[in-house]
């Protein structure tokens, strides 16, 4: 049931300290002492801390500037929503969210997380051996997290070895679920294919070509990718551009067959596909020297045809991982409830945004909402503020309404990263 405002809360007011870790400050709850930085990126910083109050060490990670763009903010308020509702011992958990200013000055979010020692593609670049058993075992965790994202209708659509972390013991937690989509069963996949943008080394041939509809099939495409660096070390499909990506997959692949081409929407990209020239196909390629098992597995993943990949049950019973399977051992969930993800399919506002990921926050202070007013009810005496206000998007409109709050939302049409062929 959703969270429903009776008295406005506008601040957590939690006693914070300061740290300056590198060029960036980080304004955490008193509770956690910020130790070292772990990794930065362009959606973030993450430091080691300890929880004084939990008596454990954690992962904070600050996201700056989230309403610069709205984009950034849906993003923030996507990966927030979905790590709440999933919780699986190969997910990312989230312990708190806090911010240290009030509603109407929130410009930065912490999130901390279960800490863990590093990524996966780290540990790809690093000089520790890795046998054979640890890809299997690497393998058999990113597969029995997805069987449950994947039961929960939910798309990952960013798996790359960066967004899995890893520990000593060789556990494996998947991440940033910033780019996910969640099903909607009465309108399908709400978001259109050109809003992905995930790393161009592990999109699916169907994101290249910028098909309409998708499924859950990206996500196994990207597991094929990072199976063959697990078992080479390198990327298997390190495309310079969008061009130099597809071209690198048909050398590997062979060229899509008739019946594969007509699937592609996009002339211009079936157009430049008939031209690239293949005088035959790599596959195994570099990955030839391994075995059979792992070879049919990443022949049943990699396809042109999402139909007719396997997908992530089959996956979990495929004989390279077989002898780790553990069917009784591996759960799922029912889908998604929708109702907390309404922002995904209406013309929303900046300030709605805002409003959504403040209600998040809160969330994680029970204590705080209780005194504030927040209850379960259906019934409540503020009712500026409602999602479903905002009208449903229609079939090829834009997803902000263009009102003063959005200066920052970028004009229409493909930006560098676009999946498009042009």
């Amino acid at each position: 049931m959703a969270l429903v405002l009776a008295m406005p809360v506008n601040g957590v007011e939690r006693p914070t300290c300061c740290y300056q870790i590198d060029s960036t400050t980080f304004e955490v709850d008193k509770r956690y002492e910020i130790k070292e930085t772990m990794s930065q990126g362009s959606y973030g910083i993450v430091c080691s801390a300890i929880d004084h109050e939990g008596d454990e060490t954690v992962a904070v990670k600050k996201i700056e500037g989230i309403f610069e763009h709205i984009s950034m903010a849906k993003r923030t308020l996507r990966e927030l929503k979905i790590l709440r509702h999933l919780q699986h011992e190969n997910l990312v958990r989230i312990e708190s969210i806090f911010t240290p200013a009030d509603k109407a000055d929130m410009e930065d979010i912490y999130m901390v997380t279960e800490l863990m020692d590093t990524d996966l593609a780290t540990t790809l670049k690093s000089n520790q051996a890795l046998t054979d058993e640890h890809c299997k075992f690497f393998l058999y965790q990113l597969l029995r997290g997805m069987k449950y994202v994947h039961s929960a209708h939910v798309i990952h659509r960013d798996l790359k070895p960066r967004n899995l972390l890893v520990n000593s013991d060789c556990d494996l937690k998947i991440c940033d679920f910033g780019l996910a989509r969640v099903c909607f069963t009465d309108r399908n996949w709400v978001c259109p294919m050109t809003e992905y943008i995930c790393t161009r080394w592990y999109r699916a041939p169907e994101v290249l070509c910028s098909w309409r509809d998708y499924n859950c099939a990206i996500d196994m495409w990207s597991i094929g990718c990072i199976v063959a660096e697990l078992l080479t070390r390198t990327p298997i499909f390190p495309g310079l551009s969008t061009q130099n990506q597809m071209e690198l997959i048909i050398q590997f692949l062979g060229p899509p067959g008739a019946s594969e081409l007509e699937k592609i929407p996009n002339e211009k990209c079936r157009n430049f596909i008939q031209t690239i020239v293949v005088s035959q196909r790599q596959f195994p390629g570099p990955c030839k020297e391994h075995s059979a098992e792992a070879i049919d597995f990443l022949d049943k993943t990699l396809r042109w045809d999402p139909a007719t990949r396997m997908d992530i049950n089959e996956a979990c019973q495929h004989e390279y991982v077989g002898e780790l399977a553990c069917p009784e051992d591996e759960p799922t969930r029912d889908p998604l409830d929708t109702s907390d993800f309404e922002f995904e399919r209406r013309k929303i506002t900046f300030a709605a945004i805002r409003e959504e990921i403040w209600r998040e926050a809160l969330l994680y202070f029970p204590k705080k909402t209780q005194d504030g007013g927040y209850t379960d009810g259906e019934s409540s005496t503020d009712a500026s503020y409602n999602i479903t206000q905002f009208p449903l998007l229609k079939e090829g409109e834009g997803q902000y309404s263009s009102d003063e709050d959005n200066r920052s939302v970028s004009t229409a049409g493909c930006s560098q990263e676009c999946s498009c062929i042009t």
